[in-house]
């Protein structure tokens, strides 16, 4: 099988497995991670083929829709890999980056680390910065009914792994436990250059939040 077949084939099962996703979540959050991990890969010396699948199947099952289980998205790439004939070492690489590309809070050492996972790494996490993060953050929200800010509860910025995954503060708080947290976590020189732009649209969406909470505007 040749990588391109192998890439049409990959597509067509995260489709498949994502038909029924939450919005932030679904194929064009994968969709527009692969071309995030293209944009950069451009720029690094890697393996382009183990970036694409990395890409395209790091959230083929989110534990946040499992239960918290992080072992079920490791699980299904490895087994749909095994079936495309995929050599062990260039699926073990794959099943590394998934296990390892998540924020968790911020506070989870790595395990894993290649140019691979770091393209891929900040791929991700650019497509939770900017309108698009805005967007999906306040889609999840709603998606978990949480409120969209409430003064009086702080956002918690030590949170540990567990904590940060049963975290249930209101979505605003999620901007500053993860989100304007990620332009100075980026890997790749492509990757802190889009970053930049993005954290500050942010910072002003957030300025005209607070002013039209207060009435201000």
């Amino acid at each position: 099988m040749n990588d391109m077949q192998l890439i049409n084939n990959t597509i067509l099962f995260v489709k498949q497995q994502l038909k029924n996703a939450e919005g932030g979540h679904d194929w064009f959050h994968i969709e527009r991670v692969y071309k995030n991990a293209l944009l950069i890969a451009r720029e690094e010396e890697c393996d382009i083929l183990i970036v694409k699948l990395g890409a395209l199947l790091h959230d083929v099952a989110d534990s946040k829709f499992h239960n918290g289980d992080e072992s079920i998205g490791p699980k299904i790439a490895r087994e749909f890999l095994d079936s495309q004939g995929l050599k062990e070492d260039s699926i073990q690489h794959i099943i590394a980056i998934i296990e390892n590309i998540s924020f968790k809070g911020g506070n989870f050492e790595k395990k894993f680390n290649s140019k691979e996972l770091e393209i891929v790494q900040d791929a991700d996490r650019l497509d939770a910065l900017g309108a698009i993060g805005i967007a999906r953050t306040f889609n999840y929200g709603g998606f978990k009914n949480r409120a969209l800010y409430n003064p009086n509860i702080q956002p918690n910025l030590n949170m540990n792994k567990e904590e940060y995954k049963n975290s249930e503060s209101p979505t605003l708080n999620h901007f500053y436990e993860k989100l304007l947290l990620l332009k100075d976590k980026m890997n790749t020189p492509t990757g802190k250059k889009l970053a930049e732009g993005r954290h500050k649209y942010m910072e002003l969406f957030l300025s005209q939040f607070y002013a039209e909470w207060d009435g201000e505007k």
